[in-house]
């Protein structure tokens, strides 16, 4: 052996925290083999099968696929840490565990695939108990499904290695209590949040009001519920306050009442009045967007202080905003040219002042600036 050669063999074979340099080397070239093998599992095997389960009619082989390839891919990493590991010469033990670990994490992700796979399955199945809260009940299943399979294979791997979950929860003693309160809050939530979607009192995209908080649905989840102010601010609300509190749902109205008084002046007389009311009347009647089969008044009820005063109730048949608005502004304007047409007008706020005895020189005047700043100051 050449002095170049032994100097190469005796570098090898030093310690690297008590390693010797040429097994880690090794180690590290089987790892970096099997993450290449993997590439080429993916680009040429997966990739071939794809193909052929894109030629048959059925479904179920290309979503068995879509589930297990990746899974099935990092079978080749498992394989190369294991390999790494081996090499470098640790315990049976230990080896054995994080070998473990890695084929619960596997069978996880797989389980989550399965979930995600089967989304478009699951709310089909939730369509059918109703088309209104597929996509918000069809999204808290999933949700729910996800969640299942992480805790699960995260309480699997925290058992592989000894961890009793229970017990560590039982030993965290305050933490412990502050942890199963928390866990009180977001069981209520979750059933508060169930209870909403079983009541179908709201789904997403409708206008609601809890409480303060006015505006559109824009996710029903499983510990809250988002709700965007017509301001554009987002609240968050949990789902124990919807279960407890009283839902004021907007966009479950068909139809939007109109309600005003209007004031005509005192000089209109008995047969204008007459004629206005059954004007008004007919045009509410025949109003082609006020609602039909919904109550609709029309009265002279009330001597105002400076008015006589016709009170309108009605509904528009919509209850979007807009088109309510528009459907009010027609409606006031051919109000405006009944009143017009009758030789009326509309009151507003005034007071006459009647003098049994005119006062003489300076007393006279002196009443008439009293009684000027006293209109005014009602002004």
């Amino acid at each position: 052996m050449t002095g170049s050669m032994k100097e190469v063999v005796d570098f090898l074979n030093q310690l690297l925290f008590g390693v010797p340099l040429y097994k880690i080397a090794l180690a590290f070239a089987l790892l970096f083999s099997f993450v290449f093998l993997r590439k080429l599992f993916v680009l040429i095997v997966i990739k071939f099968i794809k193909r052929l389960a894109s030629k048959t009619k059925t479904r179920i082989d290309d979503i068995v696929i879509e589930i297990i390839s990746k899974p099935l891919g990092f079978i080749f990493i498992i394989l190369g840490v294991f390999l790494f590991l081996k090499t470098l010469g640790l315990e049976k033990d230990p080896i054995w565990r994080i070998l473990k670990s890695l084929i619960i994490f596997v069978l996880t992700w797989t389980g989550y695939n399965t979930v995600c796979a089967f989304e478009s399955h699951i709310f089909r199945f939730v369509g059918k108990f109703g088309k209104e809260l597929e996509k918000e009940i069809g999204r808290f299943f999933i949700r729910i499904s996800k969640a299942f399979v992480i805790v699960v294979g995260t309480v699997a791997i925290l058992q592989e290695w000894g961890i009793n979950v229970s017990a560590l929860l039982a030993s965290l003693g305050l933490g412990g209590l502050a942890f199963a309160l928390a866990a009180k809050d977001t069981a209520a939530n979750l059933f508060g949040g169930l209870t909403v979607l079983a009541d179908k009192s709201m789904k997403v995209g409708d206008w609601v009001k809890i409480g303060d908080v006015e505006g559109i649905v824009e996710d029903i989840g499983l510990r809250t519920t988002k709700i965007r102010s017509f301001e554009k601010s987002l609240f968050t609300v949990p789902n124990q306050i919807l279960a407890n509190q009283p839902l004021e749902n907007f966009s479950r109205r068909n139809v939007r009442r109109i309600k005003m008084t209007i004031g005509v002046t005192y000089s209109t007389s008995k047969e204008q009045m007459t004629k206005i009311l059954e004007d008004i009347r007919n045009m509410l009647e025949n109003h082609p967007r006020i609602a039909k089969d919904q109550l609709l008044m029309v009265y002279f009820t009330d001597f105002g202080d400076s008015s006589l005063d016709i009170f309108i109730y009605c509904f528009t048949n919509t209850a979007d905003w807009a088109e309510y608005l528009s459907i009010r502004e027609d409606v006031n304007l051919k109000i405006m040219e009944i009143v017009e047409r009758h030789g009326s007008s509309f009151a507003f706020p005034s007071r006459s002042l009647y003098v049994e005895k005119l006062p003489e020189g300076e007393q006279f005047y002196r009443i008439f600036q009293a009684q000027n700043r006293e209109s005014s100051n009602e002004r």
